[in-house]
Protein backbone atom coordinates (compact mmCIF):
# COMPACT_ATOMS: atom_id res chain seq x y z
CA UNK A 1 0.00 0.00 0.00
CA UNK A 2 1.70 3.27 -0.87
CA UNK A 3 1.99 5.96 1.15
CA UNK A 4 3.52 8.53 -0.44
CA UNK A 5 0.56 9.82 -2.68
CA UNK A 6 -2.03 9.54 -0.13
CA UNK A 7 -3.70 12.94 0.24
CA UNK A 8 -3.53 14.18 3.87
CA UNK A 9 -6.67 15.94 4.39
CA UNK A 10 -8.47 12.55 3.71
CA UNK A 11 -6.78 11.26 7.15
CA UNK A 12 -3.42 9.82 7.84
CA UNK A 13 -1.57 9.32 11.24
CA UNK A 14 2.26 9.88 10.99
CA UNK A 15 4.32 7.78 13.82
CA UNK A 16 6.90 10.29 14.95
CA UNK A 17 9.98 9.61 17.16
CA UNK A 18 9.53 12.42 19.78
CA UNK A 19 13.38 11.43 20.97
CA UNK A 20 14.75 10.61 24.45
CA UNK A 21 13.60 13.89 26.21
CA UNK A 22 15.48 16.81 24.92
CA UNK A 23 12.98 18.80 22.79
CA UNK A 24 15.92 19.61 20.73
CA UNK A 25 16.23 16.05 19.58
CA UNK A 26 13.28 15.65 17.56
CA UNK A 27 13.82 15.75 13.71
CA UNK A 28 12.75 18.33 11.11
CA UNK A 29 10.28 16.43 9.77
CA UNK A 30 8.96 15.32 13.38
CA UNK A 31 8.14 19.14 14.28
CA UNK A 32 6.92 19.93 10.62
CA UNK A 33 4.21 16.55 11.37
CA UNK A 34 3.37 18.25 14.33
CA UNK A 35 2.81 21.61 13.34
CA UNK A 36 0.31 20.04 11.34
CA UNK A 37 -1.48 17.89 13.39
CA UNK A 38 -5.25 17.74 13.84
CA UNK A 39 -4.87 15.16 16.73
CA UNK A 40 -1.89 14.61 18.51
CA UNK A 41 -2.14 11.17 20.52
CA UNK A 42 1.43 11.40 22.89
CA UNK A 43 2.75 9.05 25.23
CA UNK A 44 4.23 9.80 28.58
CA UNK A 45 7.48 10.18 28.52
CA UNK A 46 7.22 12.97 25.38
CA UNK A 47 8.18 16.00 26.50
CA UNK A 48 5.37 18.62 27.16
CA UNK A 49 7.74 21.45 25.11
CA UNK A 50 6.87 19.99 21.62
CA UNK A 51 3.44 20.36 22.46
CA UNK A 52 3.45 24.02 22.21
CA UNK A 53 4.47 23.95 18.89
CA UNK A 54 1.37 22.20 17.44
CA UNK A 55 -1.97 24.50 16.11
CA UNK A 56 -3.81 26.01 18.65
CA UNK A 57 -6.77 24.41 17.61
CA UNK A 58 -5.00 20.69 17.60
CA UNK A 59 -6.99 18.32 20.33
CA UNK A 60 -4.27 16.21 22.40
CA UNK A 61 -5.09 12.91 23.45
CA UNK A 62 -3.18 11.62 26.36
CA UNK A 63 -2.11 8.13 25.67
CA UNK A 64 0.69 7.13 28.14
CA UNK A 65 1.25 4.14 30.01
CA UNK A 66 2.36 4.25 33.84
CA UNK A 67 3.86 1.80 34.95
CA UNK A 68 2.32 -0.63 37.58
CA UNK A 69 -0.36 1.80 37.67
CA UNK A 70 -3.89 2.22 35.74
CA UNK A 71 -3.92 2.94 31.81
CA UNK A 72 -4.73 3.38 28.67
CA UNK A 73 -4.51 0.46 26.88
CA UNK A 74 -3.00 -0.37 23.78
CA UNK A 75 -6.17 -1.64 21.99
CA UNK A 76 -8.00 2.09 22.87
CA UNK A 77 -4.61 3.58 21.80
CA UNK A 78 -5.30 1.50 18.19
CA UNK A 79 -9.27 2.25 18.12
CA UNK A 80 -8.39 5.99 18.76
CA UNK A 81 -6.09 6.01 15.88
CA UNK A 82 -8.49 4.36 13.47
CA UNK A 83 -11.52 6.48 14.64
CA UNK A 84 -9.49 9.73 14.55
CA UNK A 85 -8.09 9.09 11.02
CA UNK A 86 -11.57 7.46 9.36
CA UNK A 87 -12.66 11.43 10.43
CA UNK A 88 -10.47 12.76 8.27
CA UNK A 89 -8.06 13.79 10.61
CA UNK A 90 -4.29 14.02 9.96
CA UNK A 91 -3.75 12.67 13.67
CA UNK A 92 0.61 12.40 14.68
CA UNK A 93 0.99 9.44 17.64
CA UNK A 94 4.26 11.05 18.84
CA UNK A 95 5.94 8.57 20.53
CA UNK A 96 9.17 8.86 23.25
CA UNK A 97 12.50 8.00 21.49
CA UNK A 98 12.04 5.95 18.61
CA UNK A 99 8.43 4.64 17.10
CA UNK A 100 9.92 1.42 15.91
CA UNK A 101 12.22 0.64 19.32
CA UNK A 102 10.03 -1.24 22.23
CA UNK A 103 7.39 1.79 21.46
CA UNK A 104 4.84 -1.07 19.83
CA UNK A 105 4.83 1.46 16.98
CA UNK A 106 5.60 -1.86 14.58
CA UNK A 107 2.02 -3.61 16.22
CA UNK A 108 0.18 0.09 15.71
CA UNK A 109 1.18 0.08 11.98
CA UNK A 110 -0.83 -3.43 11.27
CA UNK A 111 -3.54 -2.57 12.79
CA UNK A 112 -3.47 0.48 11.19
CA UNK A 113 -2.90 -1.53 7.48
CA UNK A 114 -5.75 -4.23 8.24
CA UNK A 115 -8.23 -0.83 8.91
CA UNK A 116 -6.71 0.30 5.28
CA UNK A 117 -5.37 3.96 7.07
CA UNK A 118 -2.63 5.17 5.54
CA UNK A 119 0.34 5.55 7.63
CA UNK A 120 4.05 7.24 7.44
CA UNK A 121 6.54 6.85 10.20
CA UNK A 122 8.91 9.41 11.28
CA UNK A 123 11.85 7.60 12.75
CA UNK A 124 13.46 9.48 16.14
CA UNK A 125 16.40 9.48 18.68
CA UNK A 126 16.62 6.51 20.36
CA UNK A 127 17.32 6.51 23.98
CA UNK A 128 19.62 4.01 23.53
CA UNK A 129 21.98 6.49 21.66
CA UNK A 130 20.64 9.34 23.14
CA UNK A 131 20.85 8.79 26.67
CA UNK A 132 24.13 7.30 25.81
CA UNK A 133 25.45 10.06 24.10
CA UNK A 134 24.63 12.73 26.86
CA UNK A 135 26.08 10.46 29.75
CA UNK A 136 29.61 10.26 27.53
CA UNK A 137 29.39 6.57 27.08
CA UNK A 138 30.18 5.52 23.64
CA UNK A 139 28.18 2.47 22.61
CA UNK A 140 31.12 1.29 19.93
CA UNK A 141 34.88 1.91 20.16
CA UNK A 142 38.01 1.06 18.07
CA UNK A 143 39.64 -1.80 20.26
CA UNK A 144 36.85 -2.00 22.88
CA UNK A 145 33.74 -2.47 21.38
CA UNK A 146 33.11 -3.42 17.72
CA UNK A 147 29.14 -3.73 18.32
CA UNK A 148 26.08 -3.80 20.83
CA UNK A 149 23.35 -5.47 21.61
CA UNK A 150 19.86 -3.70 22.74
CA UNK A 151 17.59 -5.82 24.79
CA UNK A 152 13.80 -5.25 26.36
CA UNK A 153 14.34 -5.53 30.27
CA UNK A 154 10.73 -7.18 30.44
CA UNK A 155 11.47 -10.84 31.01
CA UNK A 156 9.35 -13.66 31.55
CA UNK A 157 9.71 -15.03 35.31
CA UNK A 158 11.59 -18.50 34.06
CA UNK A 159 13.99 -15.72 32.18
CA UNK A 160 14.32 -18.22 29.17
CA UNK A 161 13.04 -15.65 26.40
CA UNK A 162 16.65 -14.43 26.48
CA UNK A 163 19.95 -16.32 25.31
CA UNK A 164 22.17 -15.43 28.23
CA UNK A 165 25.26 -16.95 27.66
CA UNK A 166 24.69 -15.00 23.78
CA UNK A 167 24.17 -11.67 25.94
CA UNK A 168 27.03 -12.28 28.45
CA UNK A 169 29.53 -12.86 25.55
CA UNK A 170 28.92 -9.36 23.56
CA UNK A 171 30.56 -6.44 24.68
CA UNK A 172 28.28 -3.40 25.08
CA UNK A 173 24.31 -4.31 26.13
CA UNK A 174 22.12 -1.96 26.61
CA UNK A 175 18.70 -2.48 28.18
CA UNK A 176 15.59 -0.58 28.15
CA UNK A 177 12.74 -0.88 30.80
CA UNK A 178 14.85 -3.37 33.12
CA UNK A 179 15.20 -1.48 36.54
CA UNK A 180 12.48 -3.52 37.95
CA UNK A 181 14.15 -6.71 36.70
CA UNK A 182 17.77 -5.63 37.03
CA UNK A 183 18.98 -8.15 40.09
CA UNK A 184 17.58 -11.25 38.10
CA UNK A 185 19.39 -9.76 34.50
CA UNK A 186 22.92 -9.55 36.39
CA UNK A 187 22.40 -13.09 37.80
CA UNK A 188 21.60 -14.88 34.67
CA UNK A 189 24.59 -12.53 32.94
CA UNK A 190 26.91 -14.16 35.72
CA UNK A 191 25.76 -17.41 35.85
CA UNK A 192 26.88 -17.13 32.32
CA UNK A 193 30.19 -16.14 32.72
CA UNK A 194 30.64 -12.24 32.90
CA UNK A 195 32.19 -10.80 35.33
CA UNK A 196 30.91 -9.48 38.31
CA UNK A 197 33.62 -6.66 38.04
CA UNK A 198 32.11 -5.72 34.55
CA UNK A 199 31.29 -1.94 34.46
CA UNK A 200 27.78 -1.04 34.14
CA UNK A 201 26.02 2.36 34.00
CA UNK A 202 22.36 3.51 34.88
CA UNK A 203 21.21 6.72 33.35
CA UNK A 204 17.80 8.18 34.43
CA UNK A 205 15.75 10.72 32.55
CA UNK A 206 18.74 10.58 30.21
CA UNK A 207 19.15 13.89 27.69
CA UNK A 208 16.84 16.30 29.99
CA UNK A 209 17.78 18.37 32.97
CA UNK A 210 16.99 15.27 35.68
CA UNK A 211 19.25 12.57 33.70
CA UNK A 212 21.28 11.22 36.38
CA UNK A 213 23.72 8.64 36.03
CA UNK A 214 25.29 5.86 38.32
CA UNK A 215 27.74 3.62 37.69
CA UNK A 216 29.50 0.54 39.59
CA UNK A 217 30.01 -3.21 38.23
CA UNK A 218 27.38 -6.04 38.18
CA UNK A 219 28.47 -6.83 41.71
CA UNK A 220 27.63 -3.75 42.99
CA UNK A 221 24.91 -1.55 41.30
CA UNK A 222 22.09 -2.97 42.90
CA UNK A 223 22.79 -1.74 46.00
CA UNK A 224 23.79 1.56 44.41
CA UNK A 225 20.55 1.90 42.79
CA UNK A 226 18.45 0.86 45.51
CA UNK A 227 15.54 3.23 44.94
CA UNK A 228 16.02 3.94 41.16
CA UNK A 229 12.83 4.84 39.21
CA UNK A 230 12.56 4.35 35.53
CA UNK A 231 12.73 5.72 33.09
CA UNK A 232 16.51 4.15 33.41
CA UNK A 233 18.68 3.43 30.44
CA UNK A 234 21.54 0.85 31.55
CA UNK A 235 24.64 -0.58 29.90
CA UNK A 236 27.23 -3.06 30.90
CA UNK A 237 30.33 -3.41 29.13
CA UNK A 238 33.66 -1.75 29.30
CA UNK A 239 32.51 1.66 27.08
CA UNK A 240 30.97 2.47 30.79
CA UNK A 241 35.03 3.83 32.20
CA UNK A 242 35.13 6.15 29.62
CA UNK A 243 31.74 7.61 31.35
CA UNK A 244 33.83 10.41 33.59
CA UNK A 245 36.26 11.19 31.43
CA UNK A 246 33.32 12.34 28.56
CA UNK A 247 30.07 13.15 30.64
CA UNK A 248 29.86 16.41 28.97
CA UNK A 249 26.09 16.75 29.94
CA UNK A 250 25.94 17.50 33.88
CA UNK A 251 22.45 19.08 34.31
CA UNK A 252 23.57 21.50 37.43
CA UNK A 253 26.51 23.23 35.19
CA UNK A 254 26.24 22.31 31.43
CA UNK A 255 25.04 24.97 29.10
CA UNK A 256 23.51 22.36 26.94
CA UNK A 257 21.12 21.37 30.28
CA UNK A 258 20.36 25.20 31.26
CA UNK A 259 18.80 25.60 28.30
CA UNK A 260 16.27 23.17 28.73
CA UNK A 261 13.08 24.46 30.63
Amino acid sequence: MSKQNHNISSGMVFLVGAGPGDPELITLKGMRMIQSADVIVSDRLVNPLLLEHARADVRHIRAGKNPGKPSVSQLDINRTLIREAEAGNTVVRLKGGDPFIFGRGGEECLELAEAGIPFEVVPGISSVTGATAYAGIPLTMRNLATGFTVISGHLHSDSRNYNWQVLASTSTLVILMGMRNLSGIIRNLIAEGKPAGTPVALIRWGTTRQQDTITGTLADIPEKASGMEPPVTIVIGDVVRHHETLKWFEPEHSQAALALV
